[in-house]
């Protein structure tokens, strides 16, 4: 009896051969029908295992910035000055906190209404450079040029001088808290400055004094704290500056300038 449907058997075998064969294939079109794949192939073949993949993907973008190794954190205690317009008013007590927990000397100083124009031009970057000797220098500049119309030919010479003055130190520039668009100050302190000397405040969300234009101290106070989290992924020099339990101290000397001054 076998061997009168031997003959079926190996036409059905055959057959099942063929099928199994076109399941690896890609669908194929035969007079306007589809062959489908039958999911053998997915059955016998074990799937590409890709979550570990992702999620270092995802990992990556959280923790590096895209093309660019962090650098290492400075840990030595710094000598740190401080310099910019009446912003500081805010953010000095904050990195002052940041200073004494962490075992830095902060010193501000607070040029009200001031611009790169005048801290260019006054050659007082220098001076206090001389006088202080720090090891690390924050600035923040440009909130009072938001609005100044051809801002690259005006400016230009004067944000390279200051930079120039500020020399090999160490130095990380805070971009003004814009409450407007501006006319390219952003832009124009971003192309002098070296790659991670840079915190672009502009496009971050302030709560606002009653002149519509300074940070509350509170918002002050996040703001601050932004740059310090921003700095150990992105700046070229990153210093030690764990979270200290007070929210704001007094800098080691408070130097003033009042507009006018030369």
């Amino acid at each position: 009896m076998f061997k009168n449907y031997r003959g079926l058997w190996l036409l059905l075998l055959a057959a099942f051969a063929i099928f199994a064969a076109l399941s690896f294939l890609e669908p194929i079109t035969i007079g306007g029908y589809t062959l489908k794949r039958s999911g053998i192939a997915e059955a016998l073949t074990p799937a590409e295992d890709t979550t570990t993949d992702e999620a270092a993907i995802c990992a990556d973008t959280v923790q590096e910035p895209k093309g660019k190794e962090p650098v290492p954190v400075d840990t030595a205690s710094k000598t740190i000055l401080f310099i910019g317009d009446s912003m500081l008013e805010g953010l000095s007590p904050r990195l002052a906190a940041y200073a004494k927990a962490n075992g830095h000397t902060l010193y501000t100083v607070m040029w009200y209404s001031s611009t790169s124009e005048i801290w260019g031009k006054s050659g007082k970057i220098a001076s206090y450079k001389k006088r202080i000797n720090p090891d690390y220098i924050f600035i923040c500049l440009g909130a009072n040029e938001l609005f100044v119309k051809d801002i690259k030919q005006k400016r230009d010479g004067y944000v390279k001088q200051m930079i120039s003055e500020i020399g090999d130190t160490p130095y990380l520039w805070i971009g003004p808290p814009n409450w407007k668009a501006d006319t390219g100050i952003n832009e124009l302190i971003a192309a002098n400055t070296t790659e991670g000397s840079f915190f672009l405040s502009d496009g971050m969300h302030f709560e606002r004094s009653k002149d519509g234009a300074h940070p509350t101290r509170s918002s002050a106070i996040e703001w601050m704290d932004s740059v310090v989290r921003w700095m150990p992924l992105n700046s070229n020099h990153p210093i030690r500056l764990n979270l200290p339990e007070e929210r704001t101290a007094r800098p080691a000397k408070i130097f003033v300038h009042q507009p006018g001054e030369s």
